[in-house]
């Protein structure tokens, strides 16, 4: 074998490849390893009396070990493993979250484009959006009658304003001479949209995304709680009063763990798509 063909069979090697990427991220891996052990520790020192009011790390693992290794149990009804929770909470995110993009980034792109529609309806965008995502759940309820579209709409309506925002600005904030070129060009409408103001925007809509998905989850567990039927804020809500403190200590991880996705998701998705001289 040649000296070539020995250093190609050892760089497709996969624990060289796992090796090497350890050496490059260790820092990124050994220091969040590091905050969680010292987490944990302090969690087990002041939890480790008797009769604490919450679990240890430790009694947590063993209360709600079933729980952990068989996330997808169906009992019927409601009972139901913790992956199956998640999953119904984030049907009815992606429901509400994608019908708070349509219309937000629509909402958002007529209020910066338009001076009328901006003086007319920004001051009503900015009384809305300070009313808490809760407070809208019983008149969904009263107007929807049914539990499953009224916690949808309280996620489309906590999401949208970020949205509706930051899209606004990044229209407004499109540079005077990007303007100027397309007049000289006479550039139609529908260019115009695509080639400058879409592009221009995309960075401020992207985070205001990121501000709505984040909303939307934390929103869709709060709802379930009131709601019921089957979703992660309803079984915490359900733990509590089973008095299963260590379920919900494993849930509010799933939930914990489930947002930092979908926010990285989001980031993701921009990075990709936001031109690099605009990042």
């Amino acid at each position: 074998m040649t000296t070539s063909s020995k250093a190609n069979s050892n760089s497709n090697n996969p624990l060289d490849f796992v090796f090497n990427w350890f050496n490059k991220n260790r820092n990124q891996i050994i220091r969040p390893l590091i905050g969680v052990f010292i987490f944990l520790a302090i969690w087990q020192l002041l939890c480790s009396g008797e009769n604490p009011n919450l679990p240890s790390p430790i009694t947590t693992v063993k209360e709600s070990w079933e729980l952990i290794v068989n996330p997808f149990f169906d009992n019927g009804g409601t009972d139901k493993g913790l992956g199956w929770q998640v999953l119904a909470s984030l049907q009815r995110v992606a429901v509400g979250f994608s019908l708070s993009v349509v219309v937000g980034i629509s909402l958002g792109i007529l209020v910066g484009t338009n001076t009328f529609m901006y003086d007319a309806l920004d001051p009503l965008f900015q009384i809305l959006r300070t009313i808490p995502p809760l407070a809208w759940l019983p008149i969904a309820l009263a107007a929807l009658q049914q539990s499953n579209p009224a916690a949808i709409f309280v996620i489309f309506i906590t999401a949208i304003w970020p949205i509706i925002i930051n899209t606004t600005v990044g229209v407004q904030q499109i540079p005077q001479d990007y303007k100027n070129v397309a007049r000289v060009l006479r550039l139609p409408k529908h260019k115009y949209f695509f080639k400058v103001l879409f592009p221009s925007a995309v960075p401020y809509i992207f985070t205001g995304l990121r501000i709505g998905i984040g909303l939307s989850w934390l929103a869709i567990i709060a709802a379930e709680m009131l709601v019921g039927g089957v979703g992660i804020g309803f079984f915490i809500w359900d733990a509590y009063n089973s008095s299963r403190m260590s379920a919900i200590i494993v849930a509010l991880i799933y939930v914990g763990v489930v947002g930092l996705i979908l926010d990285r998701t989001i980031g993701f998705i921009a990075s990709k798509v936001v031109p690099a001289e605009q990042k």
